[in-house]
């Protein structure tokens, strides 16, 4: 017979892994945006997020996933879960946007 709760538990598990890595991932490409730019060398910082984001991420999936695809699968679904939250909470507001929009800048007077 098949025991349902403990693979709903895993499954839930899996879930909400994927969305930590998620939230990682993208919430540090955020981080590393904002300081990078500013950064006098940009290159170090970008490269330095890449590889130990990308590192982190492919380890918890290899964790996570432990050659179960049905794991695998729901761990990529709370990664990308996790992309669309993270793209939500880090755009600008209203205000910043109405700050750079075209109307709101003046031509210098003559």
């Amino acid at each position: 017979m098949i025991d349902y709760g403990n693979w709903v538990l895993a499954g839930a598990g899996a879930l909400l892994a994927g969305g930590a890595l998620g939230g990682i991932f993208f919430g540090g490409l955020w981080w590393t945006v904002r300081h990078g730019a500013s950064s006098p060398t940009p290159a170090r910082w970008f490269l330095g997020s890449l590889i130990l984001r990308t590192a982190v991420v492919l380890l918890g999936f290899y964790v996570v996933g432990a050659a179960q695809p049905v794991r695998l699968g729901l761990c990529m679904l709370g990664f990308l879960v996790a992309r669309a939250v993270v793209m939500r909470v880090t755009q600008p507001t209203a205000a910043a946007k109405a700050a750079h929009s075209p109307e709101h800048r003046h031509a210098p007077d003559a």
